[in-house]
């Protein structure tokens, strides 16, 4: 029981609880335990509170014993990214240059509703250095590996907790994506990630790269992200972008299915280059979504790669972080972020008041080009994972983790919900995404063709290989 543990699902440890079948400490015992033993070859964890969260299991186990729980994740074992606020935890952003010794006392609006609902915090997760690329390797915690493949990346920001998540470190997690940075590790390790609408989660401090980066749940099951954006998505007056608070719950009507569903399927949007074997086996989903009763239409969006736009606003942002950081300490920026702020510095404020407008432009196209759509379909990336220690499969200064990344930065700017399920495993083993792109403000149609899509599939049931 004690190794099945690490494996169940937020949901069944729940009602786990409420049975008495378990405890929340046997569980939390568990998932440190995996931690323990897996952690030291992956580095999903940069900060482990192994202390903390069984005192927490325990306070949880008397609720419990009680009949008296308290909120609605009492006892799940939770990580937090490591870019996210959370009181006696450091939160080093994955960087040489934040002082360790700080206090650090105050809680985001994430992790307060977290343990406002019982949730077990088990640490934080690693990032690159401020989240500012699509993988996941810093100066400070060094590289994260892929469980699917230990030579290969997991991806990133997210790449700690999709990692995490994905060997039974915890059922749950948050992550951020400002660029892809939830959807891009999930999709390179099999897991289920969601960026939801922006504003959907209240955020505090706003991340340095602005109105593009939202905060949401990563999970083994989509189920399990929705009573985690249930949590999450409680409203915090600090964030005064939030949306208005309406008490969804998303877990409600995730079996209605998806028939009659309207879905455009683009397989390129127009303009990407897609690894065939990709290619193939994306297309394969789509008429999985077909034989669920989706009506399915192959079209474009219409719109020019973003790119331009996209890395003026986060070249911009990665210039923010870097103002905040004291002069003396700025030699200690990894090499390519460091370029990245050079690079900013040519930015004028005509540049980016441009590409302000000109996502404007494409946040209003695709409001048009939704309105005839309950969901868009593409790949999550055109590319299995490739090798870590790298910034892109292929040497590109230009573009650094951009250009491989042309699926999933043109919803950042948009700001619309979209989510990465696992839609298989090439032939070498990788995981493959399946993005799921939502009308603005329709987190829940998301996940509910994301959820009849996982149930007509069983993906989410393989597991990584342990280490030899």
């Amino acid at each position: 029981m004690a190794k099945d543990l690490a494996w169940f699902s937020a949901v069944k440890l729940l009602k786990g609880y409420k049975k008495r079948r378990f405890s929340p400490v046997e569980v939390t015992s568990a998932v440190l335990d995996r931690i323990a033993s897996r952690n030291g070859e992956l580095n999903a964890f940069c900060h482990v509170d192994a202390e903390g969260a069984l005192n927490a299991a325990r306070a949880s186990e008397r609720r419990w014993a009680k009949g008296e729980p308290r909120g609605r994740l009492d006892g799940v074992p939770v990580s937090i990214k490591d870019l996210i606020l959370t009181a006696g935890m450091p939160t080093l952003r994955g960087s040489q240059t934040v002082d360790r010794h700080q206090p650090f006392d105050t809680d985001a609006p994430v992790t307060a509703r977290l343990k406002e609902n019982g949730a077990i915090i088990l640490g934080k997760t690693t990032t690159p250095e401020f989240g500012w690329k699509g993988v996941t390797d810093s100066p400070l915690t060094g590289i994260t590996r892929n469980p699917w493949d230990r030579t290969k990346t997991p991806g990133g920001s997210s790449g700690g907790a999709a990692v995490a998540v994905a060997t039974g470190m915890g059922p749950l997690a948050i992550g951020t994506d400002g660029g892809g940075s939830i959807r891009i590790p999930a999709g390179f390790t099999g897991v289920f990630g969601l960026k939801p609408s922006f504003g959907r989660v209240p955020a505090w401090p706003l991340s340095p790269f602005g109105t593009v980066a939202h905060i949401g749940p990563i999970a083994r099951s989509v189920e399990d992200a929705a009573i985690l954006l249930n949590v999450i998505s409680e409203p915090d007056p600090r964030d005064w972008h939030a949306l208005p608070y309406d008490g969804r719950d998303f877990a409600a009507g995730l079996y209605k299915g998806i028939e009659g569903f309207r879905v455009a399927f683009s397989p390129s949007l127009g303009h990407v280059e897609v690894d065939p074997e990709v290619a193939r086996m994306v297309r394969q989903a789509v008429r999985v979504l077909r034989e669920l009763g989706a009506r399915v239409e192959e079209v474009d969006p219409g719109f020019a790669d973003p790119h331009a736009e996209f890395r003026v606003l986060w070249w911009s942002g990665a210039r923010a972080v870097a103002a905040g950081i004291p002069e003396a300490k700025r030699h200690l920026f990894e090499r390519d972020f460091a370029d990245v702020v050079s690079s900013a510095s040519s930015i004028t404020l005509d540049d980016y008041l441009g590409a302000v407008a000109r996502r404007g432009q494409l946040g209003a196209a695709m409001r048009q080009f939704m309105a005839r759509f309950d969901l868009l379909v593409t790949p999550t990336l055109p590319i299995p994972a490739f090798e870590v220690g790298k910034l892109a499969p292929k040497i590109d200064d230009n573009g650094k983790w951009v250009n491989w990344t042309p699926f999933t930065y043109p919803f950042n700017l948009t700001q619309q919900p979209a989510a990465s399920i696992c839609r298989g495993f090439t032939r070498k083993g990788l995981p493959v995404g399946l993005q799921l792109v939502g009308r603005m403000f329709d987190d829940h149609t998301v996940m509910r063709s994301a959820f009849a899509y996982e149930q007509a599939t069983n993906w989410r049931r393989q597991h990584p290989p342990l280490a030899a």
